[in-house]
């Protein structure tokens, strides 16, 4: 065989060999990427627990331990129910998918994991929601620079910091005037009894809700994850391995409950008897359905927060412990550009130990 020749296929068969290594360890990175993405729908669980079963909690209709039972089964459940529309959006709608690599997903996730725990630790009520966007935003533009981010759809969901809560007030506070309105007739016993009830009910809708916006999120992040290593393209629908994972990883999140955060949502706020909390409830599992339908990755933390003090101020707006309420505010306004700063660092220090 000439000399030449034997050069071409040594020179092939080591080109094959660094391809397949490469193979592999995207492969690899990818199921890292997947275990952080479920470890993330995991913390949002529990991080967030307290949004489905503060109010059940709060006005005693539920013990903690039935409460997250209850409210896990709901979030898991919610896939029969809703598509995967708010998974689209996260997945092809805020970061252009093809500047959208491993890296840049691995980043994102990273920083929002962090500061969800951070949270977490400090019982502050933050959206998982908008660290996870942060985080993905942040990663992003460090990799590509703003144009690579679709800035009509992140200002779409920046303006829902004020108005998810601004709706869950004014749709609880609606709710409550009615209900105290149908009940005036009845003894306060008879009431309390009867909401007792329909609160079972209108916790498990905004389990549902729940379920259906947040577990959604992190469908779309694997989607992205995904397309990036040719798995799928951007035409093909959410596996629904993806989706059945999603739903079981922040199902075994709630049932590990946030009790820090449980304690900030039920009681500090304001007082809730469960009249206030079936208004509550009702008022943030209508605003979840509505904008999950629309494919609007909102908070579901601010979505019930602001359905607590709705139901809060049918009483009197000092009712409302303010300087709780704005100390949370705070906290969702750092959330994204605190996220996507972690994130671009991370990004940058990746890069820099990497080329």
């Amino acid at each position: 065989m000439p000399v030449h020749c034997k050069r071409d296929s040594g020179y092939l068969a080591e080109k094959l060999i660094n391809q397949s290594k490469t193979m592999d360890a995207q492969f690899i990175l990818l199921l890292v990427i997947i275990f952080l993405a479920l470890a993330f729908d995991y913390i949002n669980g529990f991080h967030d627990a307290a949004n489905s079963i503060a109010t059940v909690v709060s006005t005693r209709v539920l013990s903690p331990r039935y409460a997250v039972i209850w409210a896990a089964f709901f979030n898991f459940v919610a896939f029969l129910f809703f598509g995967t529309h708010v998974a689209s959006t996260i997945g092809k709608g805020i970061v252009e998918p093809k500047i959208v690599d491993l890296t840049v997903v691995g980043c994102g996730l990273v920083a929002a994991i962090i500061w969800n725990l951070l949270t977490w630790w400090f019982g502050i009520p933050s959206s998982s929601s908008h660290t996870l966007i942060g985080g993905f935003v942040g990663a992003a533009v460090a990799k590509a620079g703003w144009d690579s981010i679709f800035m009509g759809a992140v200002l779409k969901i920046i303006s829902f910091i004020v108005l998810a809560p601004l709706i869950g007030i004014i749709v609880s506070f609606i709710f409550s005037v009615i209900t105290l309105h149908i009940a005036k007739n009845f003894s306060p016993a008879k009431v309390d009894k009867v909401f007792r009830r329909l609160q079972l009910l209108s916790s498990g809708a905004y389990s549902l809700g729940h379920g259906a916006n947040d577990a959604q999120k992190m469908m779309g992040i694997i989607f992205v994850a995904l397309v990036a290593t040719n798995h799928l393209t951007v035409d093909n629908e959410v596996p629904l391995w993806v989706v059945l994972s999603c739903h079981a990883a922040i199902a075994l999140g709630t049932l590990s409950g946030g009790w820090r955060i449980v304690k900030t949502m039920g009681q500090k706020i304001t007082k809730l008897r469960p009249f206030e909390g079936f208004s509550a409830e009702t008022a943030g599992a209508l605003t979840l359905f509505g904008t999950a339908m629309f494919g609007i990755p909102v908070s579901t933390t601010h979505t019930i927060t602001g359905s607590i003090i709705g139901a809060g101020i049918t009483k009197r707006l000092s009712a409302v412990k303010w300087k709780v309420t704005l100390g949370l505010l705070w906290a969702w306004v750092l959330t994204i550009p605190v996220s996507a700063a972690l994130a671009a660092l991370f990004y940058w220090i990746v890069i820099s130990l990497t080329t």
